[in-house]
């Protein structure tokens, strides 16, 4: 028996998120609906440009956000992430643990801890102003093995393979999974990440991996190809456990080599796609570490997704745990 459903790493990030308009991207020349690595000086101006707007707080990062809403689901889980001694490093750690995920990295005494401004526009594109901090200092010796071992599923995000440190401690938390008998998930995390690392990736997805998590987007960019269909057919060749995402048109699961389609759920009231990827990932873990079916956890994982995208932000305000029986009985 395994004391936790999954051991998550990532970057450990406050999300700041704050409404506004199309008008304000354009006149402080963001690029609309994608993410942006900015510095300190960049992100302090953006935020006193929008100094009297409303603001709210969450802890975030895109494994974070994969394990609050596993744990929103009703599963146990423990984050590794980098965060300082400051008022944000507090917060992230007090977040966490309110939301049922426990965060036990001790907070580093240097530098500042990451945030994401997240600008949500009228038609729920978001725009995210990214400054990684501490978080990106992230060493192998933040993992804490132990509990690492406990755990039925280690999750990865790609984005970590930006640094060094943080590269090195993807590897070793993959190479112990492998060895205590962990299944090692790993996600794509963004198609700029895969075009950065291509090779890097082809080699996790295949050494490491039980099971990727990817958008259509990016499993063409792993594949080099155009075909969402041919990139998921290579990635399955890779990795024998493959869930692709695919917008409204729900996901593609791939089982050893075998593909089914599940659809998706209908989202209402569309508000905010931040977090939708991250949500659906947390649907499938809690699934599949519940005994589901691949093909069920995809349509669990649909469902969670569904609900964020009803939202501001990447935090459910409903609690699931528990209708997973009387969802998917409607299906």
């Amino acid at each position: 028996m395994r004391h936790y459903d999954v051991f998550g790493i990532g970057n450990a990030l406050v999300d700041i998120l704050i409404p506004t308009e199309d008008s304000f991207l354009q006149k402080m020349g963001w690029n609309k609906g994608i993410m942006t690595l900015v510095d300190a000086e960049v992100q302090g101006g953006v935020l006193t440009a929008l100094d009297g707007h409303k603001k709210e707080l969450r802890s975030g990062g895109s494994a974070a956000n994969t394990m609050i809403a596993l744990a929103n689901s009703g599963g146990t889980g423990i984050y590794t992430g980098k965060v300082s001694e400051d008022t944000y490093g507090e917060f992230y750690k007090q977040d966490m643990e309110k939301a049922g995920i426990l965060f036990e990295v001790p907070p580093s005494k240097e530098g500042h801890t990451g945030t994401c401004v997240i600008l949500t526009t009228p038609d729920a594109e978001r725009t995210m102003l990214t400054h990684l901090g501490i978080s990106s200092t992230l060493t192998k010796q933040d993992l804490d093995l132990d509990k690492l071992k406990a755990s039925s599923y280690s999750y990865v995000e790609g984005y970590l393979w930006d640094g060094p440190s943080t590269k090195e401690a993807c590897l070793l938390a993959m190479e112990e999974s492998k060895k205590a008998g962990v299944k090692v998930a790993f996600t794509f995390s963004d198609p700029f990440c895969v075009n950065r690392s291509r090779e890097d990736f082809l080699r996790l997805t295949k050494e490491y991996c039980d099971l990727v998590f990817c958008n259509a987007e990016e499993a063409k960019a792993l594949a080099a190809t155009e075909s969402k269909e041919d990139a998921l057919k290579f990635i399955s060749s890779l990795c024998k456990n493959v869930m692709m995402t695919d917008s409204a048109n729900g996901a593609f699961v791939s089982i050893n080599g075998t593909i089914i389609h599940v659809g998706g759920f209908p989202a209402q009231n569309l508000l905010d796609t931040t977090g939708a990827g991250d949500c659906f990932a947390a649907g499938v873990l809690y699934g599949l570490t519940h005994g589901f079916s691949p093909d069920n956890a995809a349509r669990w994982g649909n469902y969670v997704a569904s609900r964020i995208v009803q939202e501001i932000g990447p935090r459910l305000s409903v609690r699931l745990m528990g209708r997973q029986e009387e969802i998917l009985g409607k299906v």
